[in-house]
């Protein structure tokens, strides 16, 4: 299909209304900056933006009230992630013996922030509200190394998720806590 063009005038040749759009629009921000003091550029490291209600943010991992790891390793993050930015590597059949019977933290759990879309589907995916979104907007490195952050890192840049309900509890714990003999 060939798609015919019509010609331009002589004025749209020279580009003069262009031109004379572009500085208006200089000449407006000019004019409000000097009378009336609204400055059009934010001053960035000094003035940060206020993030809207909802926004999806930077994933990071999270640790219980005991400064236990909430990840499982059951993947499914990593299987929903659309860019497979994701990467998790399960202990093993042995586990960790400090945790005793409960699910097993992840040996290696990796999320390239340069892949990443911040779709926030591995916050939805996760049964044991591991990953959070956090409201980071400026994620910066020197390399693509950097970028990669290892679990390690996203369990500190997360903190500590405050949890209701502590399910590795055991049983004798909780009726002692509450004053009742098991």
């Amino acid at each position: 299909m060939i798609v015919k063009r019509e010609k331009l005038s002589f004025w749209e040749r020279l580009y003069l209304p262009a031109l004379w759009g572009g500085l208006k629009v200089t000449g407006r921000h000019f004019r409000r900056t000097l009378f009336q003091g609204k400055t059009v550029t934010m001053e960035y490291p000094e003035q940060k933006w206020t993030v809207p209600p909802g926004y999806r943010g930077a994933p990071y991992l999270v640790k219980d009230q005991e400064d236990r790891t909430k990840c499982v390793s059951c993947q499914l993050c990593e299987f929903v992630c659309p860019p497979k930015a994701i990467k998790i590597i399960p202990p093993g059949t042995e586990g960790d013996p400090k945790v005793g019977n409960v699910e097993k933290a992840p040996k290696e759990f990796e999320i390239n922030m340069l892949r990443c879309i911040f779709c926030g589907f591995c916050q939805e995916v996760c049964p044991e509200e591991a990953i959070f979104l956090m409201k980071d907007y400026s994620l910066t490195g020197t390399s693509r190394k950097e970028m990669i952050y290892n679990k390690e890192k996203l369990l500190s840049l997360g903190g500590i998720h405050q949890d209701k309900i502590q399910k590795w509890k055991h049983k004798a714990e909780e009726a002692k806590e509450q004053g009742m003999t098991p």
